[in-house]
């Protein structure tokens, strides 16, 4: 295993170990939920809006690190996001897992690298970009 590749896994450990914004959002103004069918993951988003602006973003959920682990990193970044910049990081995010794109992260979004790696899965895909399509699904309502 390369350096990089421990570095990635430890990212991910530390988001799953310890979940960032893991709680149901009281009054929330958007609610919504995803499952994945074919390993069980279950997601469930909470976001407040301000105007356009998400305000404040929690998520509940059970599943793999992979499914955590991406959801926390999510809730972290969408954090006062407008829509539309969250759209982008929507297409950002799934281009990497999905189209194998390289997209450039920006510093506060580079634990998203760390996910990189599970495109090398096939059955690991669906359980990265599960709070991702919740999120996109939310937004689309």
């Amino acid at each position: 295993m390369s350096l990089s590749d421990e570095l990635y896994k430890e990212v991910i450990l530390d988001h799953y170990e310890h979940p960032r914004n893991y709680y149901v959002l009281p009054n929330s103004n958007l609610h919504e939920k995803g499952v994945n069918p074919l390993c069980g993951d279950e997601f469930e988003l909470f976001l407040n809006f301000e105007g356009d602006t998400i305000k404040e973003a929690s998520f509940q959920g059970k599943g793999c690190s992979i499914s955590q682990a991406s959801g926390s990193m999510m809730t972290e970044l969408i954090q006062g996001k407008t829509k539309s910049e969250a759209f982008a990081l929507i297409e950002k995010f799934k281009g990497m897992i999905l189209e194998h794109k390289s997209p450039e992260y920006s510093d506060d979004e580079a634990d998203l690298e760390a996910l990189n790696g599970v495109k090398k899965y096939p059955v690991r895909v669906k359980c990265a970009v599960l709070s991702w399509n919740t999120l996109d699904k939310a937004l689309k309502g």
